[in-house]
C-alpha cells in the first residue's frame, strides 16, 4: 500500500482523547479493585484480550485474557508462520490448565518464558491478595510460579529482553501509580523507574537499555533503562507497538492504522484493524506477522493489515 501523509500533530490531537480515556478507564479499573480486593467471577470464554504472544519453543500462540491464558488454533495460516500444529482437539476451547486469572501484563521471552501479572483465579483460595504481583511459567503457562510483589501488584504491562550476563530485565508498569518498575534479575528486585503514564511498552533487543512506551502526547523512548523519557521525533502516535529483532518497530494507533518504522524513521502506513485493538504482537518469522485482538476476535496478518485471517472470533 502507498504512503499516506503523516500529520503527527493531527494524530496527536486525536490520539490524546482516545488514549487519555483508555488510560484513565484502565487506572479506574485498578483503582476500584484495589479498594475492594475482591475478586469477580470470571467470565466463560475468551473476552477482554489483555495480550497476545508466539512461543519459539512449542510454536504456539498465546492470548492472555480476563479468563487466562488460551491457545489460540493458527492451523489455517500458511507455512510463512512459524507454527506447530494445535493437535489438541480441545486447543482453544478453554484457559491453560482450567486457570481463569486475569492475566493483564503478559509476555513471552525468546526461550520460552511467560512471564504475567494481573488478578488471581477468583476460584483460587490460596492467593496472596487481589494481585499476582510478578509470575512466571516454564512450561507454556500449565504452572506458574510466583517471583516477586505478590499481592501487591498489577503490572498492566510488561516487556522483558536479555542481559549480557544471561538474565532477564523486565520492565514493568504498575498503573496504579503510574511508574515503571525495572527489575535486572529476572524479576526478583525491583528498581523504581520513570513516572509516565502510558498503555504499551516494548524493549529493543539489540539495547537492553531503550525501552519505548506510547503516551497520550505521542511514542516516547529511554535510553537509560526507563529513568527517563523524550518524545520520538517524527512518529506517528501509536496506541500498541512491539519491536522487532531487527530494530524495527510496528504499531498501530487509536484510529486503527498499522505503522512500520524506526527510531530515526521514517514511517510507513500499512493497513488496519477493526476498531481499537485490546492487544498486538509481531511475530517474528521467514515472514513478519502481526497479531491483533480487535472487534473480530484474534486476527493474524502477514501484510501489515491489509488482509487478516481470523484465528478465533470475538466471544
Amino acid at each position: 500500500m502507498a504512503d499516506r501523509p503523516h500529520h503527527p500533530r493531527r494524530l496527536a490531537a486525536a490520539v490524546s482523547v482516545a488514549a487519555t480515556l483508555a488510560l484513565l478507564s484502565g487506572c479506574a479499573a485498578a483503582t476500584a479493585g484495589e479498594d475492594t480486593g475482591a475478586l469477580v467471577a470470571a467470565p466463560g470464554g475468551l473476552e477482554h484480550v489483555h495480550g497476545l504472544g508466539w512461543d519459539p519453543i512449542t510454536g504456539l500462540t498465546y492470548a492472555a485474557a480476563h479468563s487466562g491464558v488460551w491457545v489460540i488454533p493458527t492451523d489455517t495460516l500458511p507455512d510463512t508462520y512459524p507454527t506447530t500444529p494445535t493437535t489438541d482437539t480441545g486447543a482453544g476451547e478453554g484457559p491453560i490448565g482450567g486457570r481463569a486469572q486475569d492475566t493483564m501484563g503478559f509476555t513471552i521471552t525468546p526461550d520460552g518464558v511467560f512471564y504475567a501479572s494481573g488478578h488471581p483465579d477468583p476460584a483460587d483460595a490460596a492467593a496472596a491478595g487481589p494481585n499476582l504481583g510478578l509470575i512466571r511459567s516454564t512450561d507454556a503457562a500449565a504452572t506458574w510460579e510466583p517471583l516477586s510483589l505478590s499481592g501487591e501488584t498489577d503490572f498492566h504491562d510488561l516487556a522483558t529482553v536479555a542481559l549480557p550476563d544471561t538474565t532477564t530485565r523486565v520492565y514493568g508498569y504498575d498503573a496504579s501509580g503510574g511508574v515503571i518498575l525495572r527489575s535486572d534479575d529476572s524479576g526478583a528486585d525491583w528498581t523504581e523507574a520513570a513516572q509516565l503514564p502510558l498503555r504499551d511498552l516494548t524493549a529493543d533487543f539489540e539495547r537492553p537499555d531503550r525501552v519505548f512506551a506510547t503516551t497520550e502526547t505521542g511514542l516516547q523512548v529511554s535510553d537509560d533503562a526507563a529513568v527517563t523519557f523524550r518524545p520520538v521525533s517524527g512518529a506517528p502516535a501509536l496506541f500498541l507497538v512491539d519491536s522487532s529483532t531487527g530494530g524495527e518497530l510496528v504499531g498501530v494507533d487509536v484510529d486503527g492504522t498499522l505503522w512500520t518504522g524506526t527510531l530515526e524513521g521514517p514511517w510507513q502506513s500499512h493497513g488496519a484493524v477493526e476498531g481499537t485493538p485490546e492487544a498486538f504482537a509481531l511475530v517474528d518469522g521467514e515472514e513478519p506477522w502481526v497479531l491483533a485482538a480487535d472487534e473480530r476476535g484474534v486476527v493474524a496478518s502477514s501484510d501489515y493489515g491489509v488482509t487478516w485471517t481470523v484465528l478465533r472470533a470475538s466471544s
